[in-house]
Order: structure tokens, then sequence, then C-alpha cells
């Protein structure tokens, strides 16, 4: 009797896809495959917008013939909007169906106001040892007789 079992059926080592492959394989990718498409979009719209503007505005999406692009002060918003034909010329030229130039500003990111505390006084223990801690980093002065002879 022979101690050889039999063997599975051979299949073709599986190889790990690449993560970013297989989640655009899937059909949730869409949203992800959209926003590559708009990134790559927007990386051949901003070098043909003023230097001074391209640094403040983004391409945020495109619909319907509608080119919507964010800046983050309204000053750009006025400049960007002043650049709509020629934007939009430049949108054609790179096969876009755009009609209409659609500017929105962001609001500036704030922190939350932090509540400001006061400071608790120090009591008389405190405030000695801290002297004490402090008179311990000051350097001797030479001319002053040795203490520890």
């Amino acid at each position: 009797m022979s101690d050889s079992k039999p063997k599975p059926p051979s299949r073709p080592p599986s190889t790990p896809r690449d993560a970013l492959e297989a989640l655009l394989a899937e059909p949730a990718g869409n949203p992800i495959r959209r926003a590559l498409w708009l990134d790559g979009l927007d990386r051949r719209l901003r070098p043909l917008l003023p230097p001074s503007l391209a640094a403040h505005a983004r391409l945020a999406n495109f619909e319907h013939g509608k080119l919507v692009f964010v800046v983050d002060a309204p000053v750009w918003r006025a400049k960007l909007r002043l650049a709509a034909p020629e934007l939009l010329d430049a949108a054609r030229s790179v096969g876009l169906d755009a009609a209409e130039l659609i500017v929105k500003t962001t609001a500036p990111a704030t922190a939350p106001a932090q509540p400001s505390r006061k400071a608790l006084p120090m009591s008389a223990a405190a405030q000695k040892a801290l002297a004490d801690a402090l008179a311990s980093l000051k350097e001797p002065d030479p001319s002053s007789p040795d203490e520890t002879a």
C-alpha cells in the first residue's frame, strides 16, 4: 500500500493585485476613477492660468458643461472670473464641452477659540522652591570666598 495522497488539482499561483487596481476593478471604484480624472484635468488646466492665480485655484468639478473652480479668497474669485473666456477656450481645447465657469470661494479653516485660562497663584512654598532652583543654576561669583572650604 502506498503512503502517497492524491494531489489536489493544480491551479496557477495567485499574485496579489495592487490595492488601487483591485479597488478600481470594482463598481465602487467609480468615484475614485472620477477623482483621478478630475485631478488630471486640473493638472492640465491650472498651468493655463496666470501664475499668481494658479496657486490659489483648483478644479473642483466638471459636469453638464459647467467647469467649477474653487479659490481661497474673494479676490482670486474675481480674477478667475475675469480669466473665464480664456479658461473656457483652454478647456475646449483639451476636449471638454465647457460652456460655463462657476467659481466658488472656500471659507478659511479656523481653529476653534480656546477658552482663556487664568494661571493659578503659586503658594509661598512653591515660590521659595522656584527661587532656590533658580539660585542653584547661577554660576558662583569668582571674587567671593569659596563657601565649601
